[in-house]
């Protein structure tokens, strides 16, 4: 039977934490979390890449306060959670359209909206949608931006699922494969995750620049 003390530690849970996230709720909120980051608007801040790595580091048994996931759950919790989520968030946005991002006051939520129209502008349908898995808050917009504008439902569900299983289980994946061949790998945990964020944040600032250069160069000629 649980005490009063050990309930309030898992209710202190901190969401934007991957190890508070996982050592509270195991495999089954990665799956929640994998939901609500790419198919509920309100999930654009969550932990995904970090999260799914730290899990996938965690099968392993490398991690602190005993915490240690079974691999093969962990891969469906993933999968399901993430497939599912933009398979959501595709049909909110066409029931709904624009009218959720456009009442948003968020700032970042705004941008990345931004972001994803141009993805799907500049790359097609198929390209942008395996893309935005890899850029924060964007994955989570572009999925009911896809439905709003009507994006084909076959092709975005062909897509969004490959997209999908890369994402989820290549993260997953990896950090189970460092955890397997690195002693202590543990220790470098944070370090780690500050380079999957900045990594996942590559592709947004490329995007960036890029439409900053094709600003100027319409600006002179």
């Amino acid at each position: 039977m649980a005490t009063p003390l050990s309930q309030g530690a898992q209710l202190a849970v901190n969401v934007l934490d991957a190890q508070s996230l996982l050592a509270a709720f195991g495999v089954l909120g990665v799956g929640i979390v994998m939901f609500a980051e790419t198919g509920l608007l309100i999930g654009f801040f969550l932990p995904g890449d970090s999260l799914l790595f730290t899990a996938g580091l965690l099968c392993t048994g490398s991690g602190r306060h005993g915490v240690h996931l079974s691999l093969p759950a962990l891969l469906v919790a993933a999968a399901v959670g993430a497939l599912a989520g933009s398979q959501c968030g595709y049909l909110i946005g066409r029931k709904a359209g624009g009218a959720l991002l456009a009442r948003s006051r968020s700032a970042r939520l705004k941008e990345g909206a931004q972001r994803a129209e141009e993805l799907l502008d500049r790359y097609g349908h198929a390209k942008a949608i395996v893309l935005a898995r890899f850029v924060p808050v964007v994955r989570t917009v572009l999925n009911p931006m896809a439905g709003a504008l009507h994006v084909p439902a076959r092709t975005f569900t062909l897509w969004q699922v490959a997209g999908g299983l890369v994402w989820s289980l290549g993260l997953t994946l990896a950090g189970y494969a460092l955890g397997s061949s690195v002693p202590n790998v543990d220790k470098y945990l944070l370090p780690m995750i500050a380079l999957i964020v900045v990594v996942s944040l590559i592709p947004l600032a490329l995007e960036l620049l890029r439409s900053r250069r094709a600003a100027k160069a319409g600006a002179r000629g």
